[in-house]
C-alpha cells in the first residue's frame, strides 16, 4: 500500500527555519523524482522544489536560495530544509512524486508569524 507521511511543520517566526520530512512507502522510491508542494488558503497547490532520482534539484523562484530539497534513498525519505522563512511561506506542505502523482498525504502545516 502506498503512503506518503509528512512531518516537521510548526509555528515559526519570520527569519526562522524548519526541516520537513516525508517518508514514502509502497513505491520504488529511488527511481522516482520527488517534489515538495504547498497549498496556502484559497490558493492552488504549487510545486516549490523537486529532486530527480539522480539528485538534481529545481526550485520555484519564490523559494530559491532559501529552501533545499534532499533525499535519502536508504530511508525512502525526502527532506525540505527551509531557511529565512517569510509569512508568505505559510501553507500546508505536501510531498509527492513529480510524475504520475500518488494520493496525497495529510500534509504538514507551516505557519510563519510573529
Amino acid at each position: 500500500q502506498v503512503h506518503l507521511v509528512e512531518s516537521g511543520g510548526g509555528l515559526v517566526q519570520p527569519g526562522g527555519s524548519l526541516r520537513l520530512s516525508c517518508a514514502a512507502s509502497g513505491i520504488i522510491f529511488s527511481m522516482n523524482a520527488m517534489g515538495w508542494y504547498r497549498q496556502a488558503p484559497g490558493q492552488q497547490r504549487e510545486l516549490v522544489a523537486r529532486i530527480t532520482s539522480g539528485g538534481s534539484t529545481n526550485y520555484a523562484d519564490s523559494v530559491k536560495g532559501r529552501f533545499t530539497i534532499s533525499r535519502d534513498n536508504a530511508k525512502n525519505t525526502v527532506y525540505l530544509q527551509m531557511n529565512s522563512l517569510k509569512p508568505e511561506d505559510t501553507a500546508v506542505y505536501y510531498c509527492n512524486k513529480v510524475y504520475n502523482r500518488l494520493a496525497w498525504g495529510q500534509g504538514t502545516q507551516v505557519t510563519v508569524s510573529s
